[in-house]
């Protein structure tokens, strides 16, 4: 380092020049009979082999819709076997997979499927709160009228195809069981011609970010990228074939999609699914009685786990490493991680959707401290620097913006090569948040450049929620920011100047939110007020607010 805020990770193991289906292939000629997955609350249980025939029936329904390379297709689902399916069976023909977030309502869903142009779209029935399908349908009500596959919706143009995974997705919805059933022998007879088109670095994956202002932005991963990503999170953590990760992380995240599945897959490793969203005792029974050696989840996962084996204590000697990542991890969570789940190897990570996503992760033989205090040492094939707000490297030991060079940056955002330019300079990714290195090169994140707020794992960037609330007709400023949580370490707070005489209600902002914005992005504290703290150039002081904000909670508290 040289007393520079600047690394370089090592040239081994190589990168891999291959796309996903090279991928399954490998670990299909080795692991071919091994359980490959398990989907505890469904009862359901593959082989590499059988994973492999279900892509298979997916990849040539898809063609018989008429879809092809290059083609974006949507996934709206919480963790299922059709979406890992998907996954597969879009990189098996070159189509994009767009993975779309399961809290999104109706504004979020319709930008989503816009921006990249969908042609088909693959869904749950419901989630929790959300009917999935009377969403679609309000956005598509042409689907009533219209024949499977003979879509034309005024709304959504480039949509032709939605397909559910429900035996009677009613008017003009495919389920997906007959998705898989449509393929034959002609396209079937396709798959190795399409196989000789693809390559490693052709886009496969798009995933939604908001950057700093606007709408959330499509992050565009190609095979290569994700690839090896996977492989190098999971070979920090010494995965290999005779590993039992548990996810119950979301797919629709890098966290689950490329770090979990696509790492185990390189692995030839047995990947379990507790349920189709995180619950704390599905989680837990999921290890004990799989004899589960790693584990993924995000720091409020893990107390949730921990309190509820003071409940009821499981055998968790199996238990041996994991991944603790999306926010920051205590350090009393941490040694208790180690002593009542047995994860003495449990490693924390850094990284950001585009950047496939990890930039940093700690070894499993880290000092505990050094695995809290900071988020380990740079990834294999990566190139990072600290700088100011002139673009030169910081000295070691001084906070600057992580900047990520190598394989693992993006190809750019969807249809938006100006977002692209702004933060890829140079093949540099200018990453908004703030670091610092010490001489050994473990990197500690201590601020954000932008104002984006962590609740639960979940980022949540303001301006998107500001720009939804200043819609709303009452409405002339909004400001949103976080304040600490306890339990998920920050909430959404908005602060509102109403339009003169307008009697603007809170609740009423809150129940205009509802339904529209996903629920982790819904203000939990909203503050009327009659003028915004500023800078002397007219720049809101969103700090100024938060400390405000607290001062005012703590004292209804009171």
């Amino acid at each position: 380092m040289g007393g520079r805020s600047h690394v370089i990770g090592a040239l081994h193991p190589a990168l891999k020049d291959v796309t996903i289906p090279q991928l399954l292939r490998e670990t299909l000629a080795q692991y071919g009979d091994r359980e490959a997955l398990v989907f505890s609350e469904a009862g359901i249980r593959l082989t590499y082999r059988e994973f492999d025939q279900q892509i298979d029936e997916c990849a040539a329904g898809l063609l018989a819709l008429g879809l092809q390379k290059g083609d974006r297709v949507g996934i709206w689902s919480p963790n299922r076997i059709e979406w890992i399916l998907t996954q597969f069976a879009t990189a098996r023909i070159g189509a994009i997979l767009v993975n779309i977030n399961p809290a999104y309502r109706l504004s979020e869903l319709d930008h989503a499927l816009n921006k990249v142009g969908c042609k088909a779209l693959i869904a749950a029935p419901v989630f929790k709160s959300s009917n999935y399908v009377e969403m679609i349908r309000a956005l598509v009500p042409e689907l009533e009228t219209g024949k499977p596959g003979a879509l034309h919706a005024a709304n959504l143009p480039d949509l032709r195809h939605v397909i559910v995974m429900s035996p009677d997705p009613g008017p003009g919805i495919l389920s997906f069981d007959a998705l898989a059933a449509m393929g034959g022998p002609a396209e079937r007879a396709q798959f190795d011609a399409i196989d000789a088109t693809l390559m490693p670095r052709d886009p496969i994956n798009i995933q939604f970010t908001s950057g700093t202002t606007g709408l959330p932005k499509g992050a565009t991963l190609s095979h290569f990228n994700i690839v090896n990503n996977a492989r190098f999170v999971t070979d920090r953590i010494a995965i290999t074939d005779a590993d039992t990760l548990v996810i119950p992380v979301p797919l629709y995240h890098c966290f689950g999609m490329v770090m979990g599945v696509l790492g185990a897959v390189s692995k030839g490793a047995r990947i379990v699914f507790p349920g189709e969203a995180f619950d704390p005792v599905q989680t837990l029974d999921a290890i004990e009685g799989e004899r589960a050696t790693a584990l993924y989840g995000v720091p409020t996962m893990f107390v949730a786990m921990l309190q509820d084996l003071n409940n009821r204590p499981r055998d968790l000697s199996c238990l041996r490493t994991g991944i603790m990542a999306g926010a920051p991890c205590p350090i009393e969570v941490m040694n208790r991680v180690g002593s009542e789940m047995n994860m003495s190897e449990v490693t924390i990570c850094y990284g950001m959707t585009e950047t496939s996503p990890v930039s940093f992760q700690s070894f499993t033989d880290d000092p505990v401290d050094k695995r809290c205090e900071t988020v380990g040492r740079i990834h294999p094939h990566l190139e990072v620097k600290l700088v100011d707000e002139a673009g030169d490297i910081v000295p070691v030991g001084a906070r600057g913006e992580i900047c990520t060079k190598g394989y693992s940056v993006m190809t750019g955002y969807w249809g938006d090569d100006v977002a692209t330019d702004k933060c890829i300079v140079d093949g540099w990714m200018h990453t908004g948040d703030l670091g610092v290195f010490d001489e050994l090169g473990f990197c500690s994140i201590v601020g954000r450049v932008k104002d984006m707020i962590i609740r639960g794992g979940e980022n949540i960037f303001p301006r998107e929620i500001e720009e939804f609330l200043i819609r709303h007709p009452k409405v002339s400023e909004a400001q949103v920011f976080g304040v600490p949580d306890e339990t998920l370490g920050e909430v959404v707070c908005a602060w509102i100047i109403e339009k003169p005489d307008s009697g603007l209600a809170v609740q009423e902002l809150q129940d205009y939110c509802k339904g529209q914005i996903a629920h982790y992005k819904v203000p939990k504290h909203i503050r009327m007020v009659r003028e915004l703290p500023m800078t002397i150039t007219g720049k809101p002081q969103k700090f100024v607010m938060s400390e405000q904000m607290q001062e005012w909670l703590a004292t209804e508290a009171d």
